[in-house]
């Protein structure tokens, strides 16, 4: 049996070295990679096109064309809502009233106002749209970063 406990000795000691000489390796070219001017330009010239473009996106964020077409979307969808609530076609006018919603920048506050002045069977429908409408618009937020990043 001493023959054994020997060789898983020498296996394990074979192992800890081994473990041991890829690590230095690891450091070793990790070291002289980071060293490398090209590398490093290559780094920076990397996390600048990153910035301008994280730069790029927030103005057009709050861009205020941009801003104004929203607001004219909102308006447009709660005219919209309400004609189709007013013809009796409640899906309809939850959507368009739910679309309101996504654009508008106090969206709690809006909430609020329908739920005073919407039939309750209306605003029940409308909360019931709200998680739906807002999964479709991170899907289609995710679709265009995607084709945004394509084109890069």
């Amino acid at each position: 049996m001493p023959c054994v406990r020997t060789v898983l000795g020498l296996l394990g000691a074979l192992a800890v070295c081994g473990a041991v000489a890829f690590l230095g390796y690891c450091v070793y070219f990790d070291r002289k990679r980071r060293g490398d001017p090209v590398f490093r330009r290559r780094l920076r010239d990397k996390r600048r096109a990153q910035q301008q473009k994280a730069e790029g996106r927030g103005a057009q964020l709050w861009d205020p064309a941009k801003n104004e077409e929203l607001q004219e979307l909102f308006l447009q969808e709660v005219q919209m809502g309400q004609l189709w609530l007013s013809r009796g076609e409640h899906h309809l006018g939850v959507e368009h009233l739910s679309n309101a919603l996504l654009v508008c920048g106090q969206p709690q506050e809006l909430l609020k106002v329908f739920k005073h002045t919407l039939p309750p069977q209306v605003f029940e429908l409308l909360l019931h749209e709200i998680p739906l409408i807002c999964q479709q618009f991170e899907a289609d937020m995710n679709e265009q970063e995607y084709l945004e990043d394509d084109r890069d």
